[in-house]
């Protein structure tokens, strides 16, 4: 199914119902036309980090079905499936495999060995500070081959997650041969998660190293288009770095969007939210909540450095359960520039101004997301980051399909759901149309989406947090 111009849905293939099954019949039967899309997170054979450590993509992990209950799903919605484009799982047997047989293995080029990547085999400590690290130390993981020897391997992330090599004719021929396979089994975006590291050059800070990565952009990008099919490169950095990929005419993310909606209901002043709108492009996706964090690196420079720092403050001081240790490696949190929480919780969970938060996004330019927590308007799991120690789990939930219709009862569910019916619907919101932002008073802000010869008003007061939409 083609992309459409309606709220995509993020969700886990066990969150909304036990497995995509129970998914599929929630879709249809509880929330219909509410969404018009679906981002089924990783639901690939995985061995770490709720999938993002994947082993393989030519089977749907067992425990949550398979293909054909996707493809079932995708028959009344428009997918979105993740490619790890930078890494593979340690437990793959392809890096099973590399480890056994080393330099008679058929996949060892599809990783990066820092014997052959660096010039002496290890990189000075000057090329080590250049790097943008998810560690704090060179990236890499310890290998012991099957003859005893020993070898570093590039490694960005977690300990399952493998780095491969994109240059390389083998993950040249792996990355076209899984995104065809996306592709019929009913892609209609493919998400490149951890996009921005996949290139590495010596010398560099190995993040969204140009002009290669714009190459691999466009390779990728060359393999999915005869199908129909678009690709979303997943970063989360400065803002100018999606400005950039937008001006070359691809799909990007909203990741500003959510911290500035914050600060503008926290603080009651609409101006910085006021000036991204105006500035945003039509060709995004929109966000408040994803299965991370609340990003905070990418409204650097959005707001000024003491604004952020109100806005973090506030929520821990005025968030549900938003603890700063949360966020730290007790926690086994890797981004310190990621807030642990759920929308609805950073708000206090205040219903009128969770509302209003999701008003603003659907108005924005773009097409919305709504991850599944915040379309339920969920709380702050604390007894599930508990048991994992994971603090990313305090907004990953998981409902059964029960749970999901008693959530469905509660006041604020139906106002929400009754919005996004509205977004869906409303030719205001064509991404050919125009968008005007107005601050009105000292708390007020006014947002007119404009096609032809409809529209659609929001009058928000970001103070009190109320709002009324008038439309044509």
């Amino acid at each position: 199914m083609q992309l459409k111009n309606e709220i995509m849905l993020i969700t886990y293939a066990d969150s909304l119902g036990s497995n995509l099954k129970e998914l599929g019949n929630i879709l249809e039967n509880d929330i219909k036309d509410a969404v018009g899309g679906v981002h089924i997170l990783p639901f690939f054979q995985s061995s770490a980090d709720r999938g993002f450590a994947p082993m393989r993509y030519d089977r749907v992990s067992p425990e949550f079905g398979t293909f054909a209950d996707v493809e079932r799903i995708g028959k009344s919605y428009y997918l979105m499936f993740d490619f790890m484009i930078n890494h593979i799982s340690r437990s793959s047997e392809f890096f099973r495999d590399f480890e056994k047989k080393k330099d008679q293995s058929e996949y060892r080029d599809l990783f990066i060995r820092y014997k052959d990547f660096w010039e002496n085999g290890e990189p000075t400590a000057e090329q080590v500070d250049k790097i943008y690290k998810r560690k704090p130390r060179a990236p890499y993981t310890d290998v012991e081959f099957g003859d005893g020897s020993r070898e570093k391997v590039w490694c960005t992330f977690c300990e399952e997650q493998i780095d491969l090599n994109v240059e390389s004719a083998a993950t040249k021929k792996f990355i076209r041969e899984n995104l065809v396979s996306m592709c019929s089994h009913g892609a209609s975006i493919i998400r490149l998660d951890a996009f921005a590291y996949a290139v590495k050059k010596p010398d560099t800070s190995c993040f969204f190293v140009k002009p290669d990565i714009w190459n691999l952009l466009r390779e990728t990008e060359a393999l999915v288009k005869p199908y129909g099919v678009e690709i979303l490169p997943e970063i989360h950095e400065h803002y100018s770095i999606q400005m950039e990929i937008a001006g070359e005419k691809f799909w990007i993310y909203d990741f500003a969007l959510p911290v500035l909606t914050l600060h503008a209901l926290y603080s009651g002043k609409g101006k910085y939210l006021r000036e991204w709108l105006l500035m945003s492009p039509m060709k995004q996706f929109t966000t408040l909540d994803t299965h991370d964090g609340i990003g905070i690196v990418d409204v650097k420079d959005l707001l000024p450095d003491e604004e952020i720092e109100f806005t973090k403050d506030k929520m821990f001081a005025e968030g549900a359960n938003v603890k700063k240790i949360y966020n730290t490696e007790a926690y086994n949190n890797l981004d310190i520039y990621q807030v642990n929480t759920t929308y609805y919780a950073a708000l206090g969970e205040n219903d009128n101004a969770y509302l209003l938060a999701r008003a603003i996004q659907f108005f924005a330019p773009g097409i919305p997301q709504v991850y599944y927590v915040g379309m339920l308007a969920g709380a702050n799991d604390i007894a599930l980051m508990e048991s994992t120690k994971n603090g990313r789990d305090i907004n990953r939930h998981c409902y059964s399909a029960e749970e999901v219709k008693e959530e469905l009862k509660r006041p604020v569910i139906k106002d929400l759901l009754a919005l996004m019916r509205f977004r869906n619907r409303h030719p205001a919101f064509s991404l050919e149309g125009q968008i005007e932002v107005a601050l009105t008073g000292e708390h007020g802000l006014r947002i007119t989406r404009k096609q032809g010869e409809h529209f659609a008003v929001l009058d928000a007061d970001l103070k009190r947090h109320t709002f009324e939409i008038r439309c044509s």
